[in-house]
């Protein structure tokens, strides 16, 4: 059994091992061509052009404004709801709202996709004005309402897991029910909210179909969100499925977006455990 539940850990040892070293090597022969400062700061991205550029600024920015538009949203209320369930919803209401939250994450990301497309974009331009029919604010928009039920799911459990015992500290010492979710419940819980947030950035900012399909596949840098643009995973699917002859640069540099993409979900990850490790030294 204990060499069983060792192979276990290790077989995750091992994939992200592997996934590290064949982004790594297969992104080697496109940085040997494309200097690392122009692929970072770069602010044209056409690979398949006659005069490729590869200035990854253009998807990296449309990534990051649809994954901050999300978290915009599945934070706060995804918090407040995990407040509610945690320590105001009677065990009925809790046990009928949790389920129904999570069976969003049973809908089909491509579904997510044409409702942002064509449902959610032509209301919102009778309201926005100067929104065009492929834009980030959209996708961002629906991104927020996939990732709220893993950020609901795992920081109401964190809360949960708070002993009772603190709880009836506060309530000893005169602290409304408000004051004790705020001021116990949410610092004690604090290192699962962090891992709830962490894995809703790393959801979001990896999240492929509803981009492709509604924020467009065009590479441009752009700060406003009622425009469209591609993002990095939008780029990685419209390559593969593309003519792209295996081995030439433009397929290499499909390697070197994925790459960036591993190394931006993986500071996020740091951050959180530099977060949860602060906290815990504190309190």
């Amino acid at each position: 059994m204990k060499v069983f539940l060792f192979l276990c850990a290790a077989l995750s040892v091992f994939v992200t091992t592997a996934i590290v070293f064949i982004l790594l090597r297969d992104s080697w022969d496109f940085f040997v061509n494309v200097p690392l400062f122009d692929f970072l700061f770069g602010t044209m991205w056409t690979p398949v052009f006659a005069n490729p550029q590869f200035g990854v600024l253009p998807l990296l920015a449309a990534t990051l404004q649809t994954a901050g538009l999300a978290m915009i949203i599945a934070v706060p209320f995804g918090l407040i709801m995990a407040v509610y369930l945690s320590e105001y919803a009677r065990p009925a209401v809790r046990e009928t709202i949790k389920p129904a939250l999570e069976m969003l994450e049973a809908v089909p990301t491509v579904v997510y996709g044409y409702f942002a497309l064509l449902v959610m974009t032509p209301f919102l331009q009778g309201i926005i004005p100067g929104l065009k029919g492929i834009n980030l604010l959209v996708p961002g928009i629906i991104l927020g309402i996939m990732i709220l039920p893993y950020v609901v799911s795992v920081s109401e459990d964190a809360m949960r897991a708070v002993p009772n015992s603190l709880r009836e500290g506060g309530y000893g010492l005169g602290m409304a029910k408000w004051q004790v979710a705020t001021r116990i419940v949410i610092p004690g819980a604090f290192s699962g909210i962090t891992a709830a947030f962490i894995l809703g950035m790393s959801r979001a900012v990896g999240e492929t179909m509803v981009l492709a399909v509604a924020a467009g596949q065009n590479p441009n840098l752009t700060w406003d969100p009622r425009e469209g643009a591609a993002t990095i995973t939008a780029y990685i699917v419209q390559m593969s499925l593309g003519d792209v002859a295996h081995g030439s640069i433009a397929y290499q540099s499909i390697f070197a977006v994925g790459l960036l993409l591993f190394v931006i979900t993986l500071l996020f990850n740091i951050i959180g455990f530099y977060l949860r490790r602060k906290f815990r030294e504190a309190y």
